[in-house]
C-alpha cells in the first residue's frame, strides 16, 4: 500500500490566549495534498484559530501563544520565517479584502511588491492575467484593470482576493469563511472555483455551512471546545460519524 506523506501536518499543536485560556488543545492531524479540507464546528470552537496559526497570523500578537509543530512538506513553519510562510501558505478570508489604494491589476501583483519582488511589465502581465483566469474572473475586468479592486462587486472582490493568493503559487491555500458575507449565487461561483483550483493547490476552509463542506470537500475536519473530536472522509463523517458530538452538531442539536 502506497504511503501518502501529506503535504501540511498539525502535530500536538495547542494555542493559548493567556496562560489560562487554550483556545487549541493538542490537535493533530495530516493533510494530503490536492484536497479540500473542511474544518467545522460551533462558534468559538478554535477552528478559524488553527487556521491561522497555520499561517502565522498570531506572530503578530505578543500574547498568543502557539505550542507544538506545524509541518509544511515535512518542515516545521514554527521555525521558518513568516514571510517564507505566507509566500507558500496563503490566506484569504471571511469578508473580500482588496486593498482600496489599488487598482484590481496592482491587488493581484500586491505580495510581489510587498516582498520587493522586481517584475519585468511582460511578468506583471502574465502573472495578473494568469490569475484573474484561474478564479474565473479575467473575462469580466480585462478592460478595467486601472480600476480600484473597491469596484467590484462582493463575488468579484473575493475572487480577487484569491487571484491575489493564488498569484504567489503557495502550496496552500487557507480560507476563513469565505462565502459567509455572499448572496447564494456568489457563493455557488466561489464553491465550484475552489473544486476546480484543488488540482492546483491544496485548500483548508473553515465554514459553519456544513451543506458546502459537505459538497466540495474531501476531508472534514469536527472541533469542539478547542479539540479536535472526528477528522475523516467528509462523506463517511456525514453519513456515519463515530463521535455522539459530531452527530450532535451535524443533526442540529448542537449549535
Amino acid at each position: 500500500m502506497e504511503i501518502i506523506k501529506p503535504i501540511i501536518e498539525f502535530k500536538d499543536v495547542c494555542v493559548s490566549y493567556t496562560r489560562n485560556i487554550m483556545a487549541v488543545k493538542h490537535v493533530s492531524a495530516a493533510v494530503e495534498k490536492n484536497t479540500i479540507t473542511a474544518i467545522m464546528g460551533p462558534s468559538g470552537c478554535g477552528k478559524s484559530t488553527l487556521l491561522r496559526a497555520a499561517n502565522l497570523m498570531h506572530e503578530l500578537y505578543p500574547n498568543i501563544r502557539v505550542e507544538g509543530k506545524i509541518l509544511l512538506n515535512g518542515m516545521n513553519i514554527l521555525d521558518m520565517e513568516p514571510i517564507d510562510v505566507r509566500r507558500r501558505i496563503g490566506m484569504v478570508f471571511q469578508r473580500p479584502t482588496p486593498f482600496p489604494t489599488m487598482s484590481i491589476s496592482e491587488n493581484v501583483l500586491a505580495g510581489f511588491m510587498l516582498n520587493g519582488i522586481h517584475l519585468t511589465k511582460s511578468e506583471k502581465e502574465e502573472i495578473v492575467e494568469t490569475s484573474l483566469r484561474n478564479v474565473s474572473l479575467w473575462e469580466e475586468v480585462r478592460d478595467v484593470l486601472n480600476k480600484k479592486g473597491t469596484f467590484l462587486s462582493g463575488g468579484q472582490q473575493q475572487r480577487l482576493c484569491i487571484a491575489r493568493a493564488l498569484a504567489m503559487k503557495p502550496d496552500v491555500l487557507l480560507m476563513d469563511e469565505p462565502t459567509s458575507a455572499l448572496d447564494p449565487i456568489a457563493t455557488k461561483h466561489i464553491e465550484e472555483l475552489l473544486v476546480q483550483l484543488k488540482d492546483e493547490v491544496t485548500i483548508l476552509i473553515v465554514t459553519h455551512n456544513m451543506g458546502q463542506a459537505k459538497r466540495i470537500s474531501s476531508r472534514s475536519m469536527f472541533m469542539y471546545l478547542g479539540e479536535l473530536i472526528e477528522y475523516d472522509d467528509s462523506e463517511k463523517m456525514f453519513t456515519q460519524p463515530k463521535d455522539e458530538r459530531t452527530k450532535a452538531y451535524l443533526t442540529g442539536k448542537m449549535g
